[in-house]
């Protein structure tokens, strides 16, 4: 199977991921649980919002009627129309003896000519429609001395003008960040329903693997498996959850039992290493054994390019039901590694978690390149680094060693400059595709 291109490889994972069924890959949980969780049906909002007509600022509330009538009085006494202005300091209102901080309400309707002392948040009494803030006017004794003449509704949030009473206030597959949550919470809504977690399993291949948690010295060869906890901390942070098998040796029994348990318990199979040429790369084999159908063999992106991408039938899935289980076999070499994800399998996650659309592909900014970059164009490449915002203008800082088996030089990064085919050179400054990570 020859390389395949990277937006074709991307369109071959989402057509194999099925996202979870809402009503049996769901569970109720409080809201107080609930961020970056993947909501699983609609939430309609209880109450209007705002919850009544109510003040958008400290300072007088009246009915503008009263004002626009003392107005024309006022006006039909003067002939001629420059002495308006001058008669806009003569407007005035007679001050109730009550007043309306946040949180209460006044039964007494305005009487005409009236107007009460208001501040934000504040339950607009009835008959008033109109608020003029305390700025743009003058109290002497019980008279108010309008400065300005108001437009009507002034400064009056509506009852129901943000969301009516039963709308839709957050839709199904929106990702609960802290604003919804607290939108939710607005109306309260003390539980949600989301969809379950993914359980992810993650297996490292490798002889020289040495697990992170062992007190023996590492012998001449050996190296200390990251790629488990890197790969399981890009699951978690796809909202998903990591499910590591460890470290498996290059044997060809031991893997096979790891996959099969794996695909067993799982909703979806990562497994680090063996899948290129070599004599110890077992993966694929295992699979066609297995009886998975392979969809991708080698992708042509930089760096990344052994990936495997396989499905299989799992009739002993974790909720019961027959249902295909995705398998993705990632290079060992750790940026190969997280570039696997970041490009394949993040959107492979989101999708299978119900979120949506949105969020199954990667996202691209155009951002300028401080340093000049270079590919030798064969394969879409990625190269790492750093976007900030200096004056507002996306701009991408580089990283200096572009080697795949070095994650020192990806700490700290934030995002990939994109080269497509063909193309070999981005010159300082010029802009280039970045995606986000």
């Amino acid at each position: 199977m020859n390389m395949l291109p990277v937006a074709k490889v991307e369109e071959i994972v989402l057509s194999l991921v099925k996202p979870f069924d809402p009503q049996i890959d769901s569970e109720i949980i409080p809201l107080s649980q609930a961020l970056n969780r993947i909501l699983a049906e609609d939430v309609r909002s209880a109450l209007d919002f705002p919850h009544w007509d109510n003040s958008a600022m400290d300072g007088y509330a009246f009915r503008y009627a009263d004002l626009e009538e003392q107005f024309q009085e006022q006006f039909q006494e003067q002939f001629q129309e420059e002495f308006q202005e001058q008669f806009q300091e003569r407007w005035q209102l007679r001050i109730t003896a009550d007043e309306i901080p946040a949180g209460m309400a006044i039964a007494k309707p305005l009487a005409k000519g009236e107007c009460i002392r208001i501040f934000t948040g504040g339950m607009l009494p009835i008959g008033a429609d109109t608020v003029v803030m305390q700025e743009d006017t003058e109290r002497i004794g019980n008279i108010l001395y309008l400065q300005v003449k108001p437009i009507q509704g002034e400064y009056v949030r509506r009852k129901g003008e943000f969301i009516t009473a039963g709308t839709t206030l957050v839709s199904a597959g929106s990702k609960l960040t802290p604003t919804e949550i607290g939108a939710l919470a607005s109306a309260r809504c003390q539980q949600v329903k989301v969809y379950r977690q993914p359980r992810i399993a993650v297996i490292s291949t490798g002889n020289e693997l040495v697990s992170l948690d062992s007190s023996a010295p590492l012998h001449l060869g050996q190296i200390i498996d990251s790629n488990l906890h890197a790969i399981s901390a890009l699951i978690a942070q796809a909202g998903a959850i990591a499910v590591p098998f460890g470290a498996v040796p290059d044997d060809r029994e031991e893997l096979e039992t790891a996959i099969k348990k794996a695909i067993a318990t799982s909703d979806m199979v990562i497994s680090i290493g063996g899948v290129s040429v070599g004599d110890y790369d077992y993966i694929d084999g295992l699979l066609e054994k297995l009886g998975a159908h392979i969809h991708v063999r080698s992708v042509s992106i930089k760096p990344g390019k052994p990936l495997t991408i396989a499905s299989l039938t799992n009739s002993l899935s974790v909720n019961g039901s027959e249902e295909r289980i995705v398998y993705f076999g990632i290079p060992g070499n750790p940026v190969s590694a997280m570039m696997s994800f970041w490009r394949f399998i993040r959107g492979a996650i989101a999708k299978l978690n119900g979120a949506g659309e949105t969020h199954w592909q990667p996202q691209f900014i155009r951002a300028s390149t401080t340093e000049a970059l270079n590919s030798q164009g064969r394969r879409e490449t990625y190269l790492w680094g750093k976007l900030t915002y200096p004056k507002g203008i996306p701009t991408f800082q580089p990283v200096s060693n572009y080697s795949s088996g070095n994650l020192i030089s990806a700490i700290g990064v934030n995002s990939l400059a994109v080269m497509r085919v063909n193309q070999t050179y981005v010159p300082v400054g010029d802009e280039v595709i970045v995606m986000l990570i």
